[in-house]
């Protein structure tokens, strides 16, 4: 795990320039930092040594040096492509698995993508024809940001990496905070830095002669196979999954692994135990009504492992939530990824490497919201068009007990579900927002990934949805982020592309139903470890924030933020503190708001206060 950071531009002094743009992300490499400049392109490599201790420094050459190379992330099947590669007789001169890229391109071009197995974000410098390849992996599981601005352009592993360059102007991007306040995040390519973007999953770029052009290499497509019974799904699962961790066990350093309570990361927990000894790492709070370490511990003495706990305290979680802001690069609503920091500091201390089971719930169906198609069949029975008018009736009401079950059993799929985030509904941020944004309703967004799997049962438009959405744009976000903050690589072998293209051949009804998710992944669990375990709910991280806000101390402190200069620029400040002063005195339903709004404050005092 790495990062790197280059622009092409004919301005000076691009060695300095460079330089101070690595700097920026240090933490993401601390083991060695390198560059390389021409007349037409800089590039910057901080590297955090996982394969090839000794000889795979960055950036990398093609035999004749043609060719430049960065690369952030692991190929868990370079040998074979090394093999294909040297019998074609491209010669290698170190034995990582960075280098099958560059002789990869050399020898495929953009062909070469289909063939990897891996997590990824690279960029190749082609001198001869002064063209910039870049590349981000099939789910986006490593980050990859670019701008083209006066002159240049920039790209990188983090945006903050893009600010010393003296032709990036940083400027915010007010029109995102619509769709921030519903999603939790900024949905699509925009960011919050004003022309920074996002690359895509799965897509490629060339840039050449100041022309930018984008192209889709992989697409994320479902392919049920209604022949094949449950258990046999079960054991394509259970093998596909052992064959995922000891892929993703590869290195020359030291692997661990989080454990939560949770299926997913005891079941990667139970398969790596059998290949190697293994240290396991789990959040925890004094108060053990939100601590996960008793259920994880007991898992841990079953399988035969260590397991170390970080406990948090309120303190060291208000004292570090601008930091973690300040790494998540763009404000991030869910209070979790400084839980996912924390944990990430504590493995650090011993190791560079831990597996983590992110991405199972969207490859296999695991969120509870998967099981609310299943549930009350007898109103699920009423005529639809009824259904749908007291769902619109119940939206128009004032909150009353049982409003979001109207609303959740009248309307369809495609226009009540946007994703896991319960931020603000698109018909009240605007009071919220001091400026009126003409922005579109959520399922403008939405609308592209439903129609990909229209026809499909709704566990899977749901989960078709959250792959492209959630998962991306919050769950990979902060899991690379809060992680690389630390200088430690989270690998995550249940979303493998190996791993997705058994999933996708899943029936909905081997998915989700009225009481539980994730049903053949979780019975294929169960076969490795203690039905318990196997079984449990779907739990976020738990976390004593709603508690903690009641407080003197941090009602004072949030609330200083929410009446502060930009809050009072962007928001309507009498309105956000309402939302504070509600939930200290008890009112449901505010905490997620509090935290989106708190959140992008402290995100802006970092990028735009706190830095000139």
């Amino acid at each position: 795990m790495c990062g790197f950071v280059g622009f092409s531009s004919t301005c000076d002094n691009k060695e300095a320039i460079v330089d101070s743009m690595l700097k920026e992300i240090y933490h993401r490499g601390p083991d060695s930092q390198e560059t390389y400049v021409d007349d037409d392109a800089a590039l910057g490599f901080a590297r955090l040594s996982i394969i090839d201790l000794e000889g795979g420094t960055q950036p990398l050459y093609n035999e004749d040096k043609s060719m430049v190379l960065v690369f952030n992330g692991e190929i868990y099947n370079f040998q074979t492509l090394r093999e294909d590669l040297v019998a074609k007789g491209h010669t290698f001169s170190t034995h990582t698995d960075s280098e099958v890229l560059v002789h990869g391109y050399e020898e495929y071009g953009a062909d070469l993508l289909p063939k990897l197995r891996g997590m990824f974000a690279f960029t190749i410098w082609d001198k001869k024809n002064k063209k910039i390849f870049g590349v981000r992996d099939h789910f986006g599981i490593k980050p990859y940001y670019y701008a083209q601005m006066n002159g240049a352009f920039i790209f990188g592993s983090e945006i903050k990496s893009f600010l010393p360059h003296p032709q990036f102007v940083k400027e915010l991007n007010k029109e995102c905070l619509p769709n921030y306040l519903t999603f939790g995040y900024v949905p699509g390519t925009d960011t919050f830095f004003k022309n920074v973007y996002m690359l895509n999953p799965g897509h490629y770029y060339e840039y050449q002669d100041g022309r930018l052009e984008i192209k889709r290499y992989f697409e994320p497509k479902f392919e049920p196979d209604e022949s094949k019974s449950f258990d046999e799904f079960v054991d394509e699962i259970s093998q596909t999954i052992k064959d995922s961790v000891k892929a993703h066990q590869f290195a020359d350093v030291e692997v661990g692994c989080f454990l939560s309570s949770g299926v997913d990361s005891s079941y990667v927990a139970t398969e790596l135990s059998r290949l190697q000894k293994v240290k396991t790492y789990t959040i925890g709070f004094a108060d053990l009504r939100y601590s996960e370490v008793p259920n994880a511990r007991i898992l841990a003495e079953e399988i035969g492992v260590e397991n170390y706990e970080r406990r948090v305290t309120a303190e060291e979680y208000f004292d570090t939530a601008g930091k973690i802001q300040y790494h998540l690069d763009e404000p991030l609503a869910n209070p979790s990824a400084n839980l996912l920091y924390f944990v990430s500091q504590r493995a650090a201390e011993d190791m560079k490497v831990v597996l983590s089971g992110e991405g199972a719930d969207e490859m296999y169906g695991g969120y509870n919201s998967y099981k609310l198609p299943f549930q009350h069949k007898g109103f699920q029975k009423l005529p639809k068009g009824l259904r749908k008018a007291m769902a619109a009736i119940a939206k128009k009401l004032p909150n009353f007990k049982g409003k979001g079950f109207f609303i959740r059993n009248g309307e369809d799929i495609e226009d009540r579900y946007i994703g896991i985030m319960k931020g603000f509904d698109a018909d009240e941020r605007d009071s919220f927002l001091k400026e009126k944004y003409d922005m579109p309703l959520p399922q403008y967004y939405t609308k592209q990934f439903y129609d990909k799997v229209d026809g499909f049962d709704k566990v899977s438009k749901m989960q078709y949805l959250d792959i492209n959405m959630w998962m991306l744009q919050e769950i990979l976000l902060k899991a690379d982020k809060m992680s690389m903050a630390n200088s430690l690589e989270l690998r995550v072998p249940l979303l493998d592309i190996e791993i997705f293209n058994q999933a996708k051949t899943l029936p909905g009804k081997f998915k989700a139903n009225a009481e539980n998710t994730k049903l053949a992944m979780r019975q294929a669990a169960r076969r490795e470890m203690n039905n318990v375990t196997a079984s449990r709910t779907k739990m976020p991280f738990p976390l004593p924030l709603p508690e903690w806000l009641k407080e003197d101390h941090y009602y004072e402190l949030v609330k200083g933020y929410f009446t502060n200069d930009i809050a009072r620029e962007l928001f309507n400040t009498e309105k956000i503190v309402q939302l504070l002063d509600d939930h200290r005195n008890g009112v449901p339903a505010r905490l997620t708001k509090i935290w989106t709004i708190f959140s992008f404050l402290l995100w802006y005092e970092q990028f735009f206060t706190m830095r000139h």
